[in-house]
């Protein structure tokens, strides 16, 4: 049982050394209040009052590649970087994209960073890849598109998503 509330008086029993503590809470009584309120004794836990978070659009992000993560067998992070590589924004530089070309060899996974695998060289000795950007450098509008099209592979999957509008809503306030 959950209950919030506020600690109303704490005085010391001098007769028996022990504290009696006054709370209040919220939830107007209901049927279980009245019985608790019958116990001759009770087990009870206080803990530091902490207003919850709201979702916001990064955590909602993890929230779905965790879900398909775990209805694929997959860990987030590969269902993340899986999201990434489908719907990519490269990383632009003065005169475009970042692009790298490395020897076939090279495992970019150990590379820092996200990358695209564009093309392979003719004859199999080189790569070609283009740098992405992660969600948190996008703007509001690219973490938008970006959550719409996780939420659309979640849906395809059979996983509940929140309703649009508080998906809009937690997009909205990003990185406002």
């Amino acid at each position: 049982m959950d209950f919030s509330g506020n600690i109303l008086n704490v005085a010391k029993d001098w007769m028996t050394g022990r504290w009696n503590i006054t709370l209040q809470i919220n939830e107007q009584p209901t049927e279980t209040i009245n019985e608790l309120a019958k116990c001759e004794k009770l087990s009870i836990i206080l803990k530091r009052f902490k207003k919850k978070r709201s979702l916001d659009a990064n955590a909602y992000l993890w929230v779905l590649c965790t879900k398909i993560a775990d209805k694929i067998g997959s860990s987030k992070d590969e269902v993340y970087e899986d999201m990434i590589q489908h719907y990519p924004l490269p990383y632009e530089d003065e005169e475009g994209h970042i692009v790298v070309t490395v020897a076939s060899k090279v495992d970019m996974r150990k590379v820092d960073g996200h990358w695209l695998h564009t093309k392979t060289s003719k004859d199999g000795k080189f790569k070609c890849y283009v740098m992405l950007r992660g969600s948190s450098d996008f703007d509001s509008a690219e973490m938008a598109r970006f959550i719409d099209k996780i939420v659309y592979e979640a849906k395809n999957l059979g996983i509940e998503t929140l309703p649009p509008d508080e998906l809009q809503r937690m997009v909205t306030a990003w990185k406002a």
